[in-house]
């Protein structure tokens, strides 16, 4: 097998360059050479998609959902599985040959929409080093870095276009703009100004696909309320759901009731616990451990089950392989799997399993946080937030979210939030809220100082809230006294980064690093245009920060 790769599409990416020999994520070159060839693949669709829609004709509602799941599964620690991607090349060219058939004779076919991957593993693997990021030595760089954000944005959108089917919604206009978007990157005619433009359309189509997602997820389980959740363990079996998928932990709960078995969420799961329609299930007891990269540590040698229903995947250690189940578009290599069959999922092995393992011995003490503050629960206090800051009861709003990862620098945004001032608020989201949201931090005019709003598809919720201030205050987005302080760590991130841009909000702080396939020259053009900032200090940049809004 080739044992050589190149990806630097996560910020954990070696030395903020590139990953060349093994992916820091735990991904081998065997995965990362079948990823490449997938999205290649995908561009050709995306070129035939593009020729269809063009034409008027109607793309099958099974390829539109093929695009999303697919490049999903090229998302950072989603899929380890290099069978699973065998599969997804195969079914690819099924599906562009369609495409093709379809469209018919046309002229100026770009050689990469035609290509045609061999039919083994291995000649997939060795044909990657064709096809890959850095194959073409000659593509200018600046816009390979616009092609590469292109295509990172759209595995981030793919996440929550995936999740909104999975709860039977989507959206033409999102669905369509995948095929533009995949034909542009190996459009050779496009200039820079034109692949900048596309990637705020991809913003704005990335907005919409929240939009979608959160439309889907509130009309099935309800708007998130205020919820203390428990945080310690329970006595007794258990399994913990991770990931995103709110429907397959709602299958399990099901599945789980009366049977004596605990269900705790972990990570990005944590924002369940607030759904009424998931509340109403009293075996769903709490949150488990922090951020996703620290589960290989606190799920060593546990005595319960791990579900995972979407990213954020590690290679589990051998202590818990056997007790880690997947389902959905997550795959590992060695650990069981739990299919669809007819719409719905039989989740008898992990409950079993979890039966076997007996869980924890005793109760840990209790402790609790609070969260579940989505948009409709802030907004349901708007008047008395206008009011507390008119009377100057509070000062000035932080959004304080996003990725956590394992790079060192990371405490940042812990000393961030311990520094802002006492009659400030945090609205935070996304697993980067791990890094204080176990903090005490008090209260201002009557709230909590943290105000948690979800996953990271809830940014749709801080972009509501941030804009019906602005209309209660009648002014811009950029006029409020609202500073973003942004971590990433995967694509899902670069994505609501450009919906952010798209909206036209300015002078945004990401760290812990800047992407590496981000070239000097395109963020530049980002700095002149957006002011966007990498983070310093947490003292030099409050100082900033409120000097500017004093």
């Amino acid at each position: 097998m080739e044992n050589a790769m190149f990806c630097y599409q996560c910020e954990q990416t070696l030395g903020a360059k590139g990953c060349v020999k093994s992916g820091v994520c735990g991904k081998n070159p065997t995965v990362a050479n079948l990823q490449d060839v997938l999205i290649h693949e995908l561009k050709g669709i995306g070129f035939y998609g593009q020729k269809n829609l063009e034409k008027g004709l109607t793309i099958r509602s099974e390829i539109n959902k093929f695009v999303v799941d697919s490049m999903f599964a090229t998302l950072t620690n989603v899929n380890f599985d290099p069978t699973r991607f065998v599969e997804y090349i195969k079914k690819a060219e099924k599906l562009k040959e369609e495409l093709k058939n379809a469209v018919g004779e046309i002229e100026n076919v770009p050689k990469a929409a035609n290509y045609k991957a061999p039919n083994t593993m291995q000649e997939m693997v060795e044909d990657a080093k064709n096809i890959g990021i850095m194959s073409d030595k000659d593509l200018d760089m600046d816009i390979r870095s616009l092609r590469e954000l292109l295509i990172y944005s759209f595995k981030g959108m793919a996440a929550y276009a995936h999740h909104a089917y999975v709860l039977g919604k989507f959206d033409d206009e999102v669905n369509n703009f995948f095929y533009e978007g995949l034909s542009a990157t190996i459009d050779d005619s496009l200039t820079i100004e034109d692949l900048l433009n596309l990637n705020l359309t991809l913003g704005k189509r990335d907005l919409k696909c929240m939009e979608v997602l959160d439309s889907a997820v509130t009309g099935t389980f309800g708007n998130p309320e205020p919820t203390e959740v428990l945080i310690t363990k329970k006595k007794g079996p258990f399994i913990i759901v991770s990931g995103h998928d709110l429907l397959d932990l709602e299958e399990l709960l099901e599945q789980t009731e009366d049977k004596g078995i605990n269900i705790y969420t972990h990570c990005e799961m944590l924002p369940a616990n607030a759904y009424p329609k998931l509340k109403k299930y009293k075996h769903l007891v709490g949150n488990f451990g922090g951020a996703w990269q620290k589960q290989q540590e606190e799920f060593d040698g546990i005595p319960g089950c791990i579900l995972m229903t979407t990213n954020c995947v590690q290679k589990p250690r051998n202590s818990y392989k056997d007790r880690l189940f997947t389902t959905s578009i997550v795959g590992m290599p060695d650990c069981p799997h739990i299919e669809e069959v007819n719409n719905k999922k039989d989740f008898t092995s992990i409950i079993e399993k979890a039966l076997e393992l007996g869980g924890w011995d005793e109760d840990e003490p209790e402790k609790r946080i609070t969260i579940g503050f989505a948009h409709n629960a802030i907004l349901s206090h708007a008047n008395e937030i206008v009011d507390a800051v008119k009377s100057g009861k509070i000062k000035h709003f932080f959004l304080i979210g996003g990725c956590d990862g394992a790079r060192p620098g990371r405490n940042y945004y812990t000393e961030f939030a311990e520094k802002t001032p006492k009659d400030t608020i945090i609205l935070t989201l996304a697993c980067g809220k791990f890094r204080f949201n176990k903090l005490d931090l008090g209260t201002v005019a009557g709230f909590p100082r943290v105000l948690d709003c979800g996953q990271c598809s809830d940014s749709y919720s801080a972009v509501k809230v941030a804009t019906a201030l602005a209309e209660a205050f009648n002014c811009g987005v950029n006029d409020l006294p609202l500073s973003l302080v942004l971590s990433w760590y995967e694509q899902k991130a670069v994505g609501i980064l450009l919906a952010l841009l798209s909206l036209g909000i300015k002078d945004i702080r990401l760290g812990p690093t800047l992407p590496a396939f981000i070239t000097p020259n395109i963020l530049q053009v980002l700095v002149d245009k957006f002011d966007l900032k990498p983070i310093s200090t947490p003292e030099q940049d409050l100082e900033v920060i409120l000097g500017t809004h004093a």
